[in-house]
């Protein structure tokens, strides 16, 4: 294992030293989403890194401009998501970080890039702890189902990162370029490169950039040590990582409104996990090949008359590929390979979108989806194949009840719509085929927008069902689980509403909810420490959310709460009664100041509450305390060109978890202590 490097007084004197470079490179030109008419928002403040929106569907979101959440240079989709409101991510026995909403785990949360669902798959959930984010403009976070579109197996919540869509395309080209070390010896780099073209006919733009992670391991918090005698007493044992990714993007759009893109995103890995401690039944295990490319082309027409009013057609076709190779060893020395699992993935999803007007005040739109999975899966050199494959059509209506600006209720909307969802699994490694499935989704949502445009008030309710994945039927995950093909699908009813509405050059959202899912699906522990996964009664998740975020000129200000009641009903099937990995209390607090010559800080409270988590051993409740992180940073922008104009340097110098506080991601699992690191961007 590679030990911590003596970079102590290396870093002193590189932060030094960042903080007092001049550089160079042409400001980069954001490139952003046109307005969505089917988004409410609040217009005439201060553009928020984060800003909270109401969409029709009467579900809460939020939108985020990636590159104004200062994060390191290559991030990973984990980073990135760990920093929006209402996101519970943590890491699991696999090294996988997970996430969930309002109770939802993560295989309920839709994960797209680039509008291919990452999330549709052999394990029904995609690990974003590894998954490149560098190439990602913006990201839409919605918090319930605000769509019937998005296609199945989607109910307590979307992810979408943007890499080609959108229609702006910048004046000049930019390229940025950025890098960052910490005191662990991890360090990092990164490239992107935006080029736009002009055609006779209309506009392109061209985005290439890559990256590289290499860190020897996560640092161990206060009081945490490792019980293999000779390992490194300041990190984790086991939790190296080589990361190296890239990716391209092509957009065309043609001056009538038609457009296409075409994007690539791949990334190839080696790494090691966390063995969890306080048991004997750890996962001894390291990822020798980890690599995934991630496809999509996409075209529409944009909106065109026709004889009937005006709509559009949009298609897409996206092509997953993947492989994982575990080798499991017999003890923490890592010496003795015992296991092997080698699985190939590939998933390909075809989408079909349509929208069209309905007199002048009402839209149709409709969807059409499809996804064959097909996983093979090598374990200790027997060959097994696994395949499922997925629809969904769905189709809403919005309808302009009120539409008048200037008047008290300057506009309400009307939104309902229905799904039909229908699985199968034609071969499913010679065990019993899960055969045909078929299930309904439906929403209802209304949006009111008052007070001369500066409120918006929602409220909404849905239904929706999940089919099982492969794995979760089929793995036996090196004989640490027990195949169930008999799983049943899981189905949750929710409700929500809430209220956004201006505070001077900020916003305020207050959201409340309630979950309900029946079948729900989590693992239970047997009496040999093998694991299965079952279908529950019953989880319920009720609570609320509160957003805020506050512009006093240069001073920046934010905060975000969720608090929830979550109950499971079903404690004859497991030693468990209590809801797994999921805090009833959480939050975040900010805030950034400026310090003259172009300094600025920023200081962060992060709190999350006790959870309840399943022994290792015996699958009994055990409660983990809560705790609170505390960050910072300090960064300055150099402007590099005469008069304030041409290239930019960023230098900053952060801490993550000063107090370095031990808090645990789940039995056995503590999340890393205190990290140290500096890092600079060109643009």
């Amino acid at each position: 294992m590679t030990a911590v490097r003596p970079l102590s007084l290396v870093l002193s004197s590189v932060a030094s030293a960042l903080l007092l470079l001049p550089g160079l490179l042409s400001a980069q030109v954001p490139d952003s989403l046109p307005a969505d008419s089917s988004v409410f928002r609040i217009e005439g403040i201060s553009i928020q890194a984060q800003r909270p929106v109401t969409t029709i569907g009467g579900a809460s979101a939020v939108e985020v401009r990636v590159d104004s959440l200062g994060l390191p240079a290559a991030p990973t989709a984990e980073e990135v998501l760990r920093e929006l409101p209402s996101l519970h991510v943590r890491t699991n026995s696999r090294g996988q970080a997970e996430i969930s909403v309002r109770g939802s785990e993560s295989r309920q949360v839709a994960v797209l890039l680039d509008g291919v669902p990452l999330t549709l798959g052999w394990d029904g959930r995609t690990d974003v702890s590894i998954l490149p984010a560098g190439a990602v403009r913006d990201l839409n976070f919605v918090r319930g189902l605000s769509t019937v579109l998005h296609g199945p197996n989607v109910l307590g919540g979307v992810v979408e990162m943007n890499l080609a869509r959108g229609t702006d395309v910048p004046e000049r080209g930019s390229w940025s370029v950025s890098g960052g070390l910490d005191h662990t010896g991890a360090y990092s780099s990164a490239a992107t490169l935006t080029t736009p073209f002009r055609t006779d006919d209309g506009a392109g733009l061209v985005r290439v950039g890559g990256g590289w992670r290499d860190s020897p391991g996560a640092p161990l918090a206060s009081g945490i040590s490792e019980p293999q005698p000779g390992a490194d007493a300041d990190l984790r044992l086991n939790t190296d990582m080589q990361n190296l990714d890239g990716f391209a993007a092509l957009r065309w759009a043609h001056e009538d409104g038609a457009w296409a893109s075409v994007s690539a995103v791949g990334h190839q890995a080696e790494r090691g996990i966390a063995a969890e401690l306080g048991t004997d039944d750890a996962r001894f295990w390291r990822y020798p090949h980890v690599s995934r490319g991630i496809f999509a082309v996409s075209g529409g027409t944009g909106i065109q008359d026709t004889p009937w009013g005006s709509g559009d057609v949009e298609a897409s076709v996206g092509l997953d590929l993947g492989r994982t190779e575990i080798r499991s060893y017999d003890s923490r020395d890592y010496d003795e390979i015992v296991g092997t699992e080698n699985g190939d993935d590939r998933t390909v999803t075809v989408r079909l979108l349509g929208d069209h007007s309905l007199g002048p005040r009402a839209d149709l739109r409709g969807s059409l989806t499809f996804a064959d999975i097909a996983h093979d899966s090598e374990v200790d050199g027997t060959t097994r194949s696994y395949r499922q494959r997925l629809f969904s059509a769905g189709a809403e209506t919005v309808v302009r009840l009120v539409d008048s600006p200037g008047a008290g209720l300057e506009a309400l909307r009307l939104s309902f719509g229905a799904a039909y969802d229908r699985g199968s699994t034609p071969e499913s490694g010679g065990l019993p085929p899960l055969g045909v499935i078929e299930d309904w989704g439906g929403r209802v949502g209304l949006s009111a927008l008052t007070n001369g445009g500066e409120t918006l008030v929602h409220v909404g309710v849905s239904r929706r069902g999940r089919f099982p994945a492969l794995r979760e039927m089929y793995s036996e995950a090196l004989n640490r689980f027990v195949p169930n093909p008999d799983l049943t699908p899981e189905h949750l009813v929710a409700v929500e509403g809430g209220l956004t509405t201006r505070l001077g050059n900020g916003e305020i959202q207050v959201v409340g909810f309630h979950h309900d899912l029946t079948d729900a699906i989590r693992r239970i522990t047997f009496p040999d420490g093998r694991r299965q996964r079952v279908n529950s009664d019953e989880l319920t998740s009720t609570g609320v959310e509160f957003l805020f975020s506050q512009s006093l000129g240069a001073l920046e200000v934010g905060t975000d709460l969720t608090l929830q009641s979550v109950e499971l009903t079903d404690p004859e099937t497991a030693a468990s009664s209590e809801p797994e990995n999921l805090p009833e209390r959480a939050g975040r607090a900010y805030v950034q100041i400026p310090l003259g010559t172009g300094l600025r800080a920023r200081a962060e409270v992060e709190y999350t509450g006790p959870q309840f988590c399943q022994d290792p051993d015996t699958g009994a409740d055990v409660e983990l305390d809560g705790g609170t992180w505390l960050n910072g940073a300090l960064s300055k922008v150099w402007n590099l060109g005469r008069g304030g104009q041409g290239r930019r340097l960023e230098t900053s110098v952060r801490v993550q978890n000063v107090t370095d506080t031990a808090l645990y991601d789940q039995c056995g699992l503590p999340r890393a202590g205190r990290l140290f690191g500096v890092q600079f961007r060109l643009f």
